[in-house]
């Protein structure tokens, strides 16, 4: 199939004559020479996948789907692309519906399961009068509704290993840009040229991080060398996408090594400013420490809720922004509210913390100064406290980063699992002086409530 190189196309491959190409054929690999399975595939997917095809349309498992099952790592997520347009795959199922404008699609519902499909999206020009394509000033895809054959879709996908194609009509993989040279050789690489692909779609920086980390392949040099510049172009990104791509990133296992990409090639700095202005050692050591416990309990099957992360990447911002109030005369107590508030409205403007999570985020902080406050029956409060197991697992990180002396973690762990004639010892083992309830350094008194007239104990309102 011949065809002339729009001057799109031009710029995605790093070409810049107007010679004529050949869209990609496929090495098509037989169901007897690769080792994917039916059986690897859920029910869901398949029931799309002959339900598309037995409508008479083409039908294809395509990208990380493929990627994950030939590297050993069982799917969450399977994706489908098929030549029905989303109006057609809509008509075929019963529970499906189109979603986005920025990419339509459609989901289809199987039971708790949901599948996404695609159309082939085809190659082409951005016009301002074409309101399906649209591009920004800067390259960056803001809209794109234009169809056309798996050979184009093939050439739009980001990365060679997630251009791969399984058809449910001979269970073949169909492989356009060499994408199983690159999983055997653990190789991460950008269809395109990197620069405008990444121009394109911001997001593909962090995408190749995420790979990286999770599939443990190295990026290709090409891929990685336009990291370190165009780092700043992830402010272009909405901070709603951004927040659902930090859930990616730090929830799949390889937080450690995620954590580390990011600051290797400044994107941890472009994603949160405020904290990588300020960072310490004793700072890099709390999160990598929390990116350690954050794989750890995801191996465990634990769950990691998002509001903990946070807490932990924005900690450093915090603490600065807080010592800035401190040193201005403000109390403790309101200087650490003031100071949470003003951190994660900055933050949201970057990355979109949903407020369920972000008043988890406050909670969390302001728990801290509290926890080495244990005496008379603050302690039993503390500990029905419904954010208390997080705040003492951020607590237990910061004696482990070295930020705080240890010991009132170690108190806490013992309190949690003594019993009641136990704890009430311990309380009355660490003195009978009590420090002030006004916060940190308030140095406020207590006063002696005055008993009213009458005799009696009345008066608790």
């Amino acid at each position: 199939m011949l065809r002339k190189i729009p001057a799109f196309l031009n710029r995605l491959i790093g070409r810049d004559n107007g010679a004529t190409m050949r869209l990609p054929e496929p090495v098509i690999i037989p169901r007897d020479q690769h080792p994917i399975s039916r059986k690897q595939i859920s029910r869901a997917a398949l029931n799309v996948l002959y339900g598309l095809h037995d409508a008479g349309f083409e039908a294809f498992l395509v990208g990380g789907c493929l990627r994950d099952l030939l590297t050993g790592i069982q799917p969450k997520d399977f994706d489908v692309v098929t030549n029905a347009t989303p109006e057609e795959v809509e008509r075929t199922f019963r529970r499906a519906r189109i979603i986005g404008r920025r990419f339509r699609l459609v989901h289809v519902r199987f039971g708790p399961e949901v599948i996404e499909v695609a159309t082939f999206r085809a190659l082409g020009e951005a016009d301002e009068s074409d309101d399906d394509r649209r591009h920004s000033h800067g390259g960056q895809i803001l809209r794109d509704n234009v169809y056309g054959s798996i050979e184009e879709d093939a050439l739009r996908r980001d990365f060679t290993v997630n251009a791969l194609y399984y058809n449910i009509a001979d269970f073949a993989l169909y492989d356009f840009a060499g994408s199983m040279d690159d999983i055997k050789a653990r190789r991460l690489r950008l269809m395109g040229d990197p620069a405008t692909r990444y121009r394109e779609d911001p997001v593909r920086m962090i995408r190749a991080v995420r790979f990286a980390a999770k599939l443990g392949f190295d990026i290709d040099p090409a891929t990685e060398a336009p990291l370190y510049e165009l780092a700043p172009l992830m402010g272009q990104v909405p901070p709603a996408r951004l927040f659902d791509e930090m859930l990616k990133l730090f929830l799949s296992g390889q937080a450690q090594d995620t954590l580390k990409l990011l600051q290797e090639y400044g994107l941890f700095d472009a994603l949160f400013p405020a904290t990588a202005e300020v960072m310490t050692e004793s700072d890099q050591r709390l999160l990598e420490a929390a990116m350690r416990n954050t794989d750890r309990r995801l191996a465990q099957d634990k769950p990691v809720t998002p509001a903990f992360l946070f807490a932990v990447l924005l900690w450093p911002a915090l603490r600065a922004r807080q010592a800035l109030h401190l040193d201005n005369g403000m109390p403790p107590a309101v200087a650490l509210n003031k100071a949470a508030g003003q951190v994660i409205a900055e933050q949201v403007s970057q990355i979109a913390i949903p407020r369920r999570f972000s008043s988890v985020v406050r909670e969390i902080w302001d728990l801290q100064p509290r926890l080495p406050r244990r005496h008379g029956n603050r302690a039993g409060q503390l500990v029905t406290h419904p954010r208390f197991r997080a705040a003492y697992d951020f607590l237990l990180l910061r004696e482990e980063a070295g930020e705080i002396a240890p010991g009132v973690g170690q108190w806490w762990t013992d309190y949690q699992e003594a019993d009641e004639d136990t704890r009430e010892d311990m309380v009355r083992a660490l003195g009978k002086t009590a420090p002030s309830s006004g916060g940190e350094g308030s140095g406020r008194k207590r006063r002696r409530r005055r008993r009213r007239g009458g005799g009696g104990s009345g008066g608790a309102g």
